[in-house]
């Protein structure tokens, strides 16, 4: 068994020209990648470059296992996040003796993650934030604040046969899962730790922002139980006006025929603040176990990969925000009123946590979190149970 593993993550290179990124993109993202992997092995004879996708969570715990084996792909494509878990287990390595700082200066300086000093993710994109998404046929201007979404929302979510369900909605979102809790987090005065990586979830903006989303619930702005797949649904089926959703969604509404529109998600009326997406670079990590030549054809395709003209593909393909300055210069970012929309959601993000506790602190919102939107606990007692079970789960990562 331990000699299939071994080989399913890479442990034996028939090959040695043969180069692999593990990724967790999404679909569309992955389509982009596969043309421009098919280019670097065209434009480099001899060398061939594949994709392996994993699931986020699926990924993680894979290359744990390989890297700890001294296997692996070469590259790994993520969120900005994965840095310091993967630091701490030492199963990636700087870029700092690799790469050069004329080559890393028109680079937008979130696309460069750092962790203690060093530097270990290389972004294509940034951003990687949600925003509020709304079918422009159905809604010609969307809200700008909560007021004005509980308002909209009680004239577009209606129950149009009378048979007691609603069929259609104001707003579907994937609520269920914190990452689409966080930016009404921020809007309530909240966020998930403090300068020093100490989780900051037990607290009245905790409180007030999941009594919000249990508004929107009670009444029927959004749907009870929502998704990501049903939300998508919804939305691309004119049952939902809005969504709140990120880039790598985009494309998928435009090709369904839906005539969309980007807006900050809407102030929270309560206290005057904006709501905070989380943003992030998404980008390579380098496998600690590469060295020598194999290491060096790795950073020769980090290189190809992150090319002006390569980043502008995923501006094309999903509106995505490139992280080289100099494909910001396309024409595509003045006549694109995507584009311009989700740089000003951008502006009022904030950058997603990288430190390692960051791990924790999702392990442990998410079953409190659940647990609150099944009715099992109160606002109150989800936000202590966050709390508590975030700083276990830090003091077990970082027991001896």
């Amino acid at each position: 068994f331990a000699g299939m593993l071994y080989l399913a993550f890479g442990g034996s290179r028939q090959d040695p020209n043969e180069l692999i990124i593990w990724t967790q993109d999404f679909a569309p993202g992955r389509v982009v990648l596969d043309s421009l992997l098919a280019k670097f092995s065209r434009e480099n004879p001899g060398l061939l470059a594949k994709q392996i996708y994993y699931e986020t969570e699926e990924l993680r715990s894979n290359y744990i296992i390989a890297g700890l084996g001294g296997s692996g792909p070469d590259l790994v494509y993520g969120p900005a996040d994965m840095v310091g878990p993967l630091h701490v287990m030492g199963l990636i390595q700087p870029y700092d003796s690799l790469l050069h700082a004329e080559e890393l200066a028109n680079f937008d300086p979130m696309a460069l993650v750092r962790y203690q000093g060093h530097l270990y993710l290389l972004a294509d994109r940034i951003g990687n934030h949600l925003t509020l998404v709304y079918n422009k046929k159905i809604l010609p201007v969307p809200p700008r604040t909560t007021a004005e979404l509980l308002e909209i929302g009680s004239r577009l979510s209606r129950d149009l046969n009378g048979d007691g369900k609603y069929d259609t909605y104001a707003l579907a979102w994937n609520f269920v899962e914190p990452f689409f809790f966080i930016p009404f987090l921020g809007g309530y005065g909240g966020w998930v730790m403090d300068d020093q990586a100490r989780p900051t979830l037990n607290t009245e903006a905790t409180i007030r922002a999941s009594k919000f989303i249990t508004l929107l619930r009670e009444r029927k702005i959004v749907p009870f139980e929502c998704d990501l797949d049903l939300a998508n649904q919804l939305f691309k089926q004119g049952k939902a006006a809005m969504v709140i959703n990120g880039p790598w969604s985009w494309g998928g509404y435009i090709d369904a025929g839906v005539d969309i529109g980007l807006a900050r998600i809407p102030q929270v009326s309560e206290t005057g603040l904006w709501p905070t997406p989380m943003v992030s670079a998404t980008g390579y990590c380098l496998n600690a176990n590469l060295t020598g030549e194999r290491r060096a054809k790795a950073i020769q395709l980090l290189r190809f990969l992150t090319a002006p003209e390569n980043v502008l593909r995923y501006t094309y393909a999903l509106r995505a925000i490139p992280s080289r300055q100099e494909a910001r210069r396309d024409s595509i970012f003045v006549k694109d009123p995507l584009l311009l929309s989700s740089q000003d959601q951008l502006s009022v993000g904030r950058p997603m946590p990288i430190a390692p506790e960051m791990r924790a602190i999702w392990d442990a919102m998410r079953p409190a979190y659940q647990s609150l939107l099944n009715g099992r606990l109160t606002p109150e007692q989800a936000a202590l149970k966050m709390q508590t079970d975030a700083e276990k789960l830090i003091r077990e990562m970082f027991a001896d």
